[in-house]
């Protein structure tokens, strides 16, 4: 589990995070789950990658 909300950026144990995982679940993470900086986002036609300068670089598949 991360310490912070990608789709919000709150602390993950902070609150009730539904309505969050089911946008997830459309879009990529706008804040890195470990640190809660803010990240790189590409979207492209075969998926997206979303990059913190910290942590590195996730991908949708």
């Amino acid at each position: 589990m991360s310490a912070y909300c990608g789709h919000c950026g709150e602390g993950a144990a902070g609150r009730d995070h539904d309505a969050c995982a089911r946008s997830l679940a459309l879009e990529p993470p706008r804040f890195c789950g470990a640190c809660r900086r803010r990240m790189k986002v590409q979207v492209t036609p075969r998926g997206w990658t979303a990059a913190c300068v910290e942590h590195g670089v996730v991908g949708s598949g």
